[in-house]
């Protein structure tokens, strides 16, 4: 590979992310399990989250409001001033969780940083994930921050434009083979799938990639064997 970047999703691949939104969306159905089963709660808030992603795009403040919508939906606008406080509270308490990075990221971004230009390219609310990358202590390792709306083949090429590289150049790390890995291939890029336990609904697919400049690892700390 004649790599000169190396780009990093943020969240389930630096850092923890997703169990936050499952812990929340647990307590969230525990707030209205007198109106409808914990199924269809699920089903419900999934189906106003995708809704709302092209008015709010993708973070805990739309996630915020999607809840809000579906509690209303579910109790037919009869939910209390007490559950919107409640949930409002709980994105609150999502916004100050703690950065808990995952297990050997500083380490590789330690042995990478000396031969790589190394970005992070993310999507998400801008404020909220300045705020974790701020909290992580790990700013100081990249070259670049690109937060997008959408993961999609566009952006992709935009940010190699903007590292003014070739697409083969680069090489994209992250968990979700929908946003992180697919797009990338599809650009003409290296993807480096590194699964999480947790994956949220919308980014779970099925997909078998047969391509040369695929690969899937277990840890983080596996690219540096072909590094």
């Amino acid at each position: 590979m004649n790599l000169k970047v190396i780009a990093f999703d943020a969240d389930d691949t630096l850092w923890v992310n997703e169990p936050y939104y499952r812990h929340t969306e647990e307590q969230f159905y525990e707030l209205l399990r007198g109106y409808a089963s914990q199924h269809e709660l699920e089903q419900e808030l999934l189906k106003t989250e995708i809704g709302n992603l092209s008015l709010y795009g993708y973070g805990i403040k739309g996630f915020v409001l999607s809840m809000i919508e579906t509690a209303m939906r579910i109790t037919n606008h009869r939910i209390s001033t007490e559950i919107v406080e409640r949930i409002i509270d709980l994105g609150k308490k999502m916004l100050n969780e703690p950065i808990e990075l995952l297990d050997g990221v500083e380490e590789v971004l330690i042995a990478l940083k000396p031969k790589y230009r190394l970005v992070v390219a993310t999507k998400g609310d801008l404020l909220d994930q300045e705020r974790k990358l701020k909290k992580s202590g790990l700013s100081h390792y990249f070259h670049h921050i690109e937060i997008m709306s959408e993961k999609d083949d566009a952006n992709y090429i935009k940010l190699i434009r903007h590292l003014d590289i070739q697409p083969e150049e680069l090489m994209m790390v992250g968990n979700s083979l929908k946003s992180d890995i697919l797009p990338i291939l599809n650009v003409g890029g290296h993807g480096t799938h590194i699964p999480y336990h947790i994956t949220w609904a919308h980014e779970h697919i099925e997909h078998t990639i047969e391509d040369e400049k695929f690969r899937s690892v277990t840890n983080i700390r596996d690219i540096l064997d072909f590094l």
